[in-house]
């Protein structure tokens, strides 16, 4: 069964941002000649993250409200306490963007149904930054038939 991987590289803003990926990973797929398989979507940072959900303006409003009641960036937390640790002279207090990244997930396998990704309606891929701006790199990886 052959395996195909590319990195996609993204440039996001500060904050919390939301980035659709399905076009990429669709071209990708194109391009690889799979009929029928998986695709693995893989994030490769601890303050970034992946979730299958509607690409949509204000669900993705109400998806940074909820990210930010669940960590709250002005909260205490130990990982911020870089005084406390070696770190380099840059360092973000990001704690909070941890937290988040684990109520989501670092991955996401689609299948891959007649050389098309098998989504529904509503459904596209979308990759999480939780403390940007930053380059962030995203491991697709297609594999079948």
């Amino acid at each position: 069964m052959p395996t195909f991987s590319k990195i996609v590289e993204l440039e996001t803003t500060a904050g919390i941002s939301i980035h659709n990926l399905t076009s990429q990973i669709e071209e990708f797929v194109a391009s690889t000649q799979i009929s029928n398989g998986q695709a693995i979507v893989f994030s490769r940072h601890t303050t970034t993250a992946l979730a299958i959900n509607e690409y949509e303006s204000r669900l993705l409003d109400d998806i940074k409200v909820y990210l930010n009641k669940l960590a709250p960036p002005g909260d205490r937390y130990l990982h911020n306490d870089l005084h406390l640790r070696i770190v380099p002279p840059d360092e973000p207090m990001n704690a909070h963007s941890h937290l988040m990244a684990m109520t989501l997930s670092t991955s996401e396998v689609i299948p891959i149904v007649g050389a098309k990704l098998a989504l529904g309606t509503w459904q596209s891929v979308l990759f999480f930054d939780l403390d940007g701006p930053r380059r962030r790199t995203v491991l697709l990886q297609i594999s079948g038939d």
